[in-house]
C-alpha cells in the first residue's frame, strides 16, 4: 500500500470516527428548514464550526515542528481512551436537537435570497456552527495527535477526505428527513463501530511515532 493510499484510508477513517454523530442534529436541523432558515444555512454553518476545529486542531501541527514526534505521539494516548470509554459508557447519546432552537416562520413571507457572505454573517448559521463546535471537543483531541505526526502533504490529503466527509454527511442527512428513522439506525450501529476506529487510530500514532517506547520498556 503506497503512502497516499494509507493517508486516504486514515483520513476516511479519522472522519467517519469523528463526524457520524453530526447526522443526529444535522437531520434536526433540516427537518426544520423554512422559507427564512433555508439548507445553506445549514451546510455553511456545518462547514464553518468543522474548520473553527480544523483550525484550533492545526496547533498540533506547528508543535509537531519543534517537538520530537516521540513526545508528541503520545497524544496518541487520547484517541485511545475516548475509544474505549465510549466502549465502556453505558449512557445513551442524547440527541443534539436539544439544544437547537426551533426556527418560527411567518406565513406567506416570500423566500429571502442571500449571499454566501450574508449567509456566513447570519445569525441563524451561526447556530449550526455552535452546536458542531460545542460537539466538537473528542474532534479536537483526535486531530492534534493526528496532525502533528503528519507531513504536509499527509495533512493534505486527510484534511481533503475530511471535508469530503462532512459534505457527505450533510448531503446524507438533508436526504434522510424524508426517512427518520434511518438517521437512528445508522447513528445507533455506527457508534459501536467508531470506538474501535479511535483505537485503532491511536494505537497507529502511538507506533507511527515510536511513542510506545516511552511507555513499554523495550
Amino acid at each position: 500500500m503506497s503512502w497516499l493510499e494509507g493517508t486516504i484510508a486514515t483520513g476516511l477513517a479519522v472522519a467517519v470516527a469523528t463526524t457520524l454523530d453530526d447526522n443526529i442534529y444535522l437531520t434536526s436541523f433540516f427537518s426544520r428548514v423554512s422559507r427564512t432558515f433555508r439548507p445553506r444555512h445549514v451546510v455553511v454553518g456545518e462547514f464553518l464550526g468543522f474548520t473553527v476545529l480544523v483550525g484550533i486542531s492545526l496547533i498540533g501541527f506547528f508543535v509537531g515542528m519543534v517537538v520530537p514526534d516521540m513526545w508528541i505521539g503520545l497524544l496518541g494516548c487520547l484517541p485511545i481512551i475516548i475509544g474505549i470509554n465510549q466502549l465502556l459508557s453505558k449512557e445513551e447519546n442524547n440527541d443534539s436537537s436539544d439544544e437547537l432552537e426551533r426556527v418560527h416562520t411567518e406565513v406567506g413571507r416570500p423566500r429571502i435570497k442571500q449571499s454566501l457572505w450574508s449567509t456566513l454573517r447570519d445569525p441563524k448559521t451561526h447556530r449550526v456552527t455552535a452546536v458542531h463546535i460545542s460537539n466538537g471537543g473528542n474532534n479536537i483531541a483526535v486531530y492534534v495527535p493526528l496532525f502533528a505526526t503528519c507531513s504536509l502533504p499527509s495533512l493534505g490529503v486527510i484534511l481533503s477526505m475530511c471535508y469530503m466527509t462532512v459534505g457527505f454527511w450533510c448531503l446524507c442527512s438533508y436526504s434522510l428527513t424524508r426517512f427518520p428513522g434511518i438517521s437512528v439506525l445508522v447513528t445507533r450501529y455506527g457508534s459501536k463501530i467508531c470506538p474501535l476506529i479511535l483505537i485503532y487510530l491511536g494505537l497507529s500514532i502511538l507506533i507511527k511515532a515510536q511513542s510506545y517506547r516511552l511507555i513499554l520498556p523495550i
